[in-house]
C-alpha cells in the first residue's frame, strides 16, 4: 500500500512540475509574436504583403504633454497623428492613433512594437498596437485584342 502512495505522489509532483514549466514557458512568449500572428492572419485573407497597407497604430498616454512628445517623435517619421481624450479612462485619459502606409514584414512590425511599447513607457503610457486592413493581391489584366 505504501508503494501505491509514492507511485501516486511522485506522479502527481511530475504533473504540477511540468503544468509550472509549461505555464512559464507561456508568460516568456514576447509579444512580438503577436506581430507575426497579425500579419500571417492578414495573408490567410488574401492581403499582399508587398503592397503597402494603411497601418493604424495605438497608444494610451497619461498626460498632454506625453501626447506631444510622442506626436512629434511619430510626425517626424511621418506618420500622421491624431489625439482624443478618453475621458472614462482616469489612468490613461488620452488616446494617440497614428497611421503610415507601410508593407508588412514581421521584422519591421517587431521593431515597430518594441520601439513603440519603449516610447509609450517613457511616457507613462503602454503601447497597445496595430492593426491593418486586407490589401488584396493585384493580378495583372491580360487584353486580347
Amino acid at each position: 500500500m505504501s508503494w501505491l502512495l509514492l507511485t501516486t505522489i511522485a506522479a502527481g509532483a511530475v504533473i504540477v512540475a511540468r503544468l509550472y514549466v509549461i505555464l512559464r514557458k507561456s508568460r516568456a512568449v514576447p509579444n512580438s509574436d503577436w506581430d507575426a500572428q497579425m500579419i500571417e492572419r492578414l495573408r490567410s485573407q488574401g492581403s499582399d504583403p508587398f503592397q503597402p497597407h494603411d497601418v493604424d497604430f495605438f497608444f494610451a498616454l497619461p498626460t498632454e504633454a506625453a501626447c506631444e512628445t510622442v506626436r512629434k517623435q511619430l510626425q517626424f517619421e511621418g506618420f500622421a497623428v491624431d489625439v482624443k481624450p478618453v475621458p472614462d479612462s482616469s489612468e490613461q485619459p488620452f488616446s494617440l492613433h497614428a497611421t503610415k502606409p507601410l508593407r508588412l514584414s514581421v521584422p519591421s512590425m517587431r521593431e515597430f512594437s518594441r520601439r513603440f511599447g519603449e516610447l509609450a513607457t517613457a511616457q507613462g503610457g503602454r503601447y497597445d498596437g496595430w492593426t491593418a486592413g486586407v490589401v488584396q493581391q493585384h493580378t495583372p489584366g491580360w487584353r486580347i485584342r
